[in-house]
């Protein structure tokens, strides 16, 4: 049997089918103006409401739709009280719709639980989603360092940690935007910077476990304004978020020894993150396909909820 799972984040529309083991995910990217900095939600939610058809048509065309026994939707963006974005109207609506006309049970699951299990699975780890583990949840709106619990078929995560403002995607986005690059800047920022020689980030604060990054913008503009190269900055910017999510992940590890740890997130794609990452912890990441906003996870979740429930 099959799940189908539907995110429509701020920036990405997407639907997914999962059998067990594996899964197709529907995604695309909403259209942002050159050189703005993102979407009002109502802009966002129209733009999911127009692409969520042509999601499922393209499940269907490559034989996916079929053998469902669950709908999934990602329906906040944290499983926290007071957690709530327009956007994610778009996907529920779809997703009760769906399940109402094919007599199918509809679970609700946060945007973050979905990037949990997909990074999971992708990485070829769902036994993580079984145990406790430390995770980041790193993208354009959240930079936040978790404690996992299992909690019956999905995760349970508080954040003991991360970016006390701005998060490390909208670093990366503003940068990205100051040097001439399309919105989303992610990929195009990490190419300038594997191409770039070694160049020395930012010795970012840690207070604890949190840290502030707003400084960082100014930084950038900074160097910018001194002639360094593109290369240069994004590099500098990269250096700087893998050496701060080290050290937090570090010191994470000495309250909880011993806990596996799970990169998430649109950033947790970076090269440089995880040059930095896999040696110091063994952190697990995300095949880069699911590190970015998409429905697998919350297929996963959905799935994994359908046979806990047939089994009871």
């Amino acid at each position: 049997m099959r799940a189908l799972g539907i995110d429509t984040s701020n920036y990405t529309t997407s639907a997914a089918v999962f059998d067990g083991a594996e899964g197709f995910n529907a995604g695309k990217l909403l259209s942002v103006r050159p050189g703005e900095l993102g979407l009002r939600q109502s802009d966002a939610l129209f733009q999911h409401v127009k692409a969520l058809p042509g999601r499922l048509a393209e499940l269907r065309q490559a034989g996916w739709l079929e053998r469902l026994a669950a709908v999934g939707v990602s329906t906040r963006p944290r499983a926290v009280e007071g957690s709530y974005m327009p956007c994610f109207l778009a996907g529920e609506s779809a997703a009760r719709s769906v399940a109402l006309a094919l007599d199918l049970p509809c679970y609700p699951f946060s945007h973050q639980q979905g990037h949990l299990a997909a990074a999971a699975w992708s990485a070829g780890r769902t036994d993580l989603l079984d145990r406790p583990l430390l995770a980041w949840h790193l993208s354009g709106g959240t930079t936040e360092l978790l404690y996992v619990e299992p909690d019956g078929a999905a995760v349970r995560a508080e954040a003991i940690g991360g970016s006390s403002d701005i998060s490390a995607g909208q670093l990366i986005d503003r940068t990205g935007v100051l040097l001439g690059l399309d919105f989303p800047a992610g990929k195009a920022l990490d190419e300038l910077s594997e191409a770039q020689g070694p160049v020395r980030g930012f010795n970012v604060k840690l207070n604890g476990l949190t840290f502030s990054l707003s400084g960082m913008e100014n930084q950038v503009k900074a160097r910018a304004e001194q002639g360094a190269s593109r290369g240069e900055i994004a590099r500098f910017v990269l250096e700087t978020v893998a050496d701060v999510v080290r050290r937090a992940t570090l010191a994470a590890l000495e309250r909880h020894p011993g806990l596996p740890v799970l990169c998430s997130g649109g950033v947790a794609s970076s090269r440089r993150l995880r040059a930095v990452l896999e040696p110091a912890c063994g952190a697990v990441f995300a095949r880069p396909a699911y590190s970015t906003d998409n429905a697998m996870g919350t297929a996963i979740l959905a799935l994994r909820r359908w046979e806990r429930e047939a089994d009871a």
